[in-house]
């Protein structure tokens, strides 16, 4: 049976109250008195019940982390993982721990009541939701502090996100001044605020440069590597001299296809993504894209949470994260 502070108070000849202070952290103990009960605690490997510590502090330095894009993509997208561990590291610095919920988005959003009202955690950090899903509706009608990553076009809610609409303008434009007119876009899907925003982004760099748009050069995929090499399949017929892919993964699946078709990458057609995964630099030829801090992110959204749970403030909290052109082999250099 694992020891109480009862237990702790008796071996360290204290009073259970002073047990609660020396965890606590409070510096109204004398030092003797908290080296005995500290050696007490070592010796025995006593860790305080996370709930308990809950209902006397008001706090149980725990973060939850959301992710409703199920199971599958979680641990086959490369990046969540980088995602995950920079939610971590920021975490681990702020001595927090983080509750990372895997299920798949319909469990999530059934189990909400739980992950709320269970006691257990400080603030929430939801990532790669929809645009409108319940999860974002639960927590903001809830007292629960959390942050986005990604904003929300409707609702007024911390979010941290990063210019996804201008990093893929920037990479539309890339192939734009080398010369491509048939631009082809593979979209993540436009029910995800990034999917979303990067389609923008490519429709705003064809109106800078007074091109006509043509539907069917877009597929919309759903950031998967499979996804993109199906899309790239559909797009093929119509004959694009260049793809913007929204995600690094679905540029990889376009560069299969192509490859497949009997093409040659950049010279029969260039290719951009958007991520710049670690992958990005290995593949042949090397993957131009769109760089966008990951872990950073992570970090970023664990460091504001926090702040927002110490310092609670009427006023929401919006950061937008700047992206980078990161040029490489997969578009060649010379005008068509």
């Amino acid at each position: 049976m694992p020891l109480t502070l009862e237990d702790i108070a008796k071996h360290a000849g204290v009073s259970r109250a002073t047990v609660s202070r020396v965890i606590n952290g409070d510096a109204n103990v004398k030092e003797q008195t908290r080296v005995r009960v500290t050696e007490v605690i070592q010796k025995n490997n006593f860790q305080p019940n996370i709930a308990a510590r809950s209902l006397a502090a008001g706090r149980t330095n725990v973060i939850g982390l959301i992710i409703p894009a199920g199971v599958s993509a979680i641990f086959s997208d490369p990046y969540f993982p980088l995602l995950i561990q920079g939610v971590s590291s920021a975490c681990n610095i702020r001595d927090y721990s983080v509750m990372l919920w895997l299920a798949e988005p319909e469990f999530e959003r059934r189990m909400m009541r739980q992950i709320l009202h269970s006691g257990l955690l400080d603030g929430v950090v939801v990532a790669s939701m929809l645009i409108e899903d319940p999860i974002v509706q639960a927590l903001h009608d809830s007292n629960k502090p959390f942050m986005l990553i990604g904003r929300h076009p409707s609702l007024d809610v911390n979010y941290l996100d990063v210019d996804n609409t201008n990093g893929a303008r920037e990479a539309t434009l890339h192939l734009l001044r080398l010369g491509h007119k048939r631009i082809a876009t593979i979209t993540g899907p436009q029910n995800m605020i990034a999917g979303h925003d990067r389609f923008q982004g490519y429709l705003r760099a064809l109106e800078e440069r007074g091109l006509a748009f043509h539907p069917e050069l877009v597929a919309e995929s759903d950031f998967s590597e499979p996804g993109g090499y199906a899309a790239t399949r559909r797009l093929l017929p119509h004959h694009p001299t260049a793809i913007f892919a929204a995600s690094d993964m679905m540029a990889e699946g376009a560069m299969r296809a192509l490859r497949d078709a009997g093409l040659r990458i950049p010279e029969d057609v260039a290719v951009v993504g958007y991520d710049d995964m670690p992958n990005a630099s290995r593949v042949t030829p090397t993957l131009t894209t769109i760089r966008q801090p990951t872990i950073h992110m992570g970090i970023q959204a664990v460091n504001v949470l926090i702040d927002i749970i110490q310092n609670p403030v009427s006023y929401k909290r919006h950061t937008v994260l700047p992206v980078e052109l990161v040029i490489r082999e997969s578009c060649g250099t010379l005008s068509k």
